[in-house]
């Protein structure tokens, strides 16, 4: 019998490890800069905790039994399980808050085929207890400096506003909002020219499909919708950030009212981060406002603002492999320690121990035994071992470099 893995996992061996880890450690040098604390939620969450906020679909959801009739499913996604966390766990904290994750999330893919990947790890941020301009630029900049940390230079950020994009699907009837609302998601032109509308509305619905472009191009052309005064507030607002990001450093962006979800989740700002550094273009994460979504775990249903984003992990491998930037060997060990008989093996250990304490990381092996002095030698040079220490019963070394 061959064993596998379960369907739809993975294993990472430690050279994938080390490139995954090359990714998570700058980006959590970053989160750290930036004053954002590391949580940790559960793996494993109710049911209706992870439907609360309809950030993603039943279906999608592993789920597992519980012998006391609880739905438990794998989490889909982190944003709703530190939600909860925060509402419930973190009564009385001072805001904003700050929080930053490193985790794996699983989903299940019934439209790929037979054994897709059903295990993904994420890093992300969410900034909670605030909202405003300030907190949108800071969300935002943060990304940049995330993936500048990166060394990745062929980057757009694609920026919408749902709450723009939900108020302007008000002048349609009720029954088609939502049929509208999908086809604009999905920048569908064919239902659009096929719903039941008048033509003035099937105009709009046109002109909000092609809201994409330079932000002074997108919002010229919002501007002439008619707006109210709230919607006109709004768009003023998206202005005042697009002018502080552009102002602040030559910010790749693409400003895209047709950006929307086809659920609701998203309250304000919603935008994904793509690389053209391939022929093929690649969501490399997304994020968004959602001002009311911590208000559905608070006992006393109450909003706290709220806006994050997530970077996918192996969008960004695949994207960095071809830079050579990643690790391209396990890291190697800097010493191998060998006790020359029997007698020095308290002493060969002590002496390992002690190079271990130093102030920098550095690796130690211990020679095991069962191996002359050239096959030690061999050994080392195999795993590109720079020195090895022959120990004497007394403790004293002798120090072989083979660099």
């Amino acid at each position: 019998m061959v064993y596998q893995p379960a369907a739809g996992a993975r294993d990472l061996l430690p050279l994938d490890v080390a490139k995954k880890r090359w990714i998570e450690d700058r980006l959590q040098q970053v989160f750290h800069r930036w004053g954002y604390h590391r949580i940790i939620t559960s793996t494993l969450e109710r049911m209706d905790t992870l439907m609360a906020g309809e950030a993603i679909q039943r279906q999608m959801v592993i789920q597992l039994q519980n012998t006391e009739d609880d739905e438990l499913g794998l989490r889909p996604e982190l944003t709703a399980s530190i939600a909860r966390t925060v509402v419930t766990r973190m009564a009385g904290v001072t805001y904003p808050q700050r929080l930053y994750y490193n985790a794996n999330v699983f989903r299940r893919t019934w439209k790929s085929k037979h054994n897709s990947q059903q295990e993904f790890y994420q890093a992300g941020v969410e900034l909670l207890g605030t909202g405003g301009l300030l907190a949108n630029a800071e969300v935002l900049l943060l990304v940049a400096d995330c993936l500048a940390a990166l060394g990745l230079r062929r980057w757009h950020l694609i920026l919408g506003e749902a709450g723009i994009t939900r108020s302007l699907l008000n002048a349609f009837p009720a029954h088609l909002q939502d049929k509208v609302r999908s086809a604009i998601a999905h920048l569908d032109r064919i239902t659009i020219d096929n719903l039941p509308l008048s033509e003035e509305l099937r105009q709009r619905a046109r002109i909000m499909l092609d809201l994409r472009g330079t932000s002074t191009e997108v919002l010229q052309k919002v501007s002439s919708l008619d707006l109210d005064e709230a919607q006109q507030e709004a768009v003023n607002n998206l202005k005042s950030l697009v002018e502080l990001l552009e102002s602040e450093r030559n910010f790749p962006l693409i400003l895209d009212l047709s950006l929307i979800q086809t659920i609701d989740y998203y309250t304000g700002i919603v935008f994904e981060v793509v690389t053209d550094m391939e022929s093929q273009a690649r969501v490399l994460g997304q994020g968004g406002r959602y001002d009311k979504l911590l208000g559905l775990y608070h006992p006393q249903g109450e909003n706290i603002p709220g806006i994050g984003f997530v970077l996918n992990i192996e969008d960004l491998y695949q994207v960095l492999l071809s830079t050579q930037q990643l690790p391209q060997t396990t890291p190697a060990s800097n010493w191998l320690v060998v006790p020359e008989t029997s007698s020095a093996e308290a002493a060969a250990f002590a002496y390992a121990q002690k190079l271990r304490t130093s102030t920098h990381l550095v690796r130690v092996e211990m020679d095991l035994g069962g191996r002359d002095a050239e096959a030690i030698r061999q050994y080392a040079r195999d795993r590109s071992i720079a020195q090895i220490a022959w120990i004497k019963p007394d403790g004293s070394p002798t120090i072989e470099s083979l660099s």
